[in-house]
């Protein structure tokens, strides 16, 4: 089975910072003002360098739209947070679809009560890690999906 790839860092500055797998829903926080917002930018803080899954740029567009249709934000504040997102993007490594992948949340759906999506997350993240995760973070505001980490060895952030 071929591994996954592991797209390098955009910015060598970060290499030796704290890295941790960052959820979907811990980048909202970080683009707009949420409640979680204070604690996503403390968890900023603590773990700069951030891993991805593949499709969180697109999960995360999404959520910012559905704030826009839902008139809980000024166009111009809709915007800044999608360019705010755009300037994470180039900041964080991505994991790569994969058959691990695939094959690794396909398990993780017969285990836990996880959505299909939140579950391409955690197999991204046992991708990141080799599937070692005890010693490595993940961060994120989907108690469901949060929970599913910490029970397979994962440190968890909950914003």
């Amino acid at each position: 089975m071929p591994s996954p790839v592991k797209m390098p860092l955009k910015r060598k500055a970060t290499a030796n910072l704290p890295v941790a797998f960052w959820d979907a829903s811990a980048l909202v926080p970080l683009c707009c003002w949420q409640p979680q917002t204070k604690a996503a930018r403390r968890a900023r803080r603590l773990f700069p360098q951030m891993v991805v899954w593949w499709a969180t740029s697109v999960e995360r567009t999404s959520a910012l739209r559905r704030l826009d249709r839902a008139q809980a934000f000024t166009a111009q504040e809709i915007q800044q947070a999608i360019q705010e997102l755009d300037r994470l993007r180039h900041r964080w490594t991505e994991m790569a679809p994969s058959e691990e992948v695939r094959d690794m949340a396909e398990h993780l759906l017969g285990k836990h009560s996880l959505r299909a999506a939140d579950a391409l997350q955690l197999a991204a993240a046992f991708a990141w890690c080799n599937s070692y995760s005890n010693g490595k973070t993940f961060v994120g505001g989907d108690d469901r999906l949060l929970d599913a980490a910490e029970s397979k060895g994962f440190s968890v952030v909950r914003l």
